[in-house]
């Protein structure tokens, strides 16, 4: 995936490079690397990117996108936290 089409899609989702890393599993930095052509996302990671890719032309609604993104990423959060305290 070229660095050019990284930026492409997270410009068109409406995210910041903090935001598609959290999304990705990557820090910011690496997001910028992506962007920049210094570093390649993992198989993983392009696959996620191609599905947001598909998401963002199929929608057009890159706000939209970015709030169910986001949303995505805290029910993930507040399932692995009560994960956690299950455990305990």
């Amino acid at each position: 995936m070229s660095s050019l089409l990284i930026r492409k899609i997270r410009k068109a989702l409406g995210l910041q490079q903090s935001e598609l890393g959290q999304l990705l599993g990557a820090h910011p930095m690496t997001v910028s690397k992506w962007e920049r052509g210094t570093l390649s996302p993992s198989p993983f990671q392009v696959a996620l990117l191609t599905d947001f890719d598909k998401a963002a032309k199929k929608q057009k609604m890159g706000g939209e996108i970015k709030t169910l993104l986001i949303m995505a990423g805290v029910v993930a959060a507040i399932f692995f936290l009560l994960s956690l305290a299950r455990n305990k």
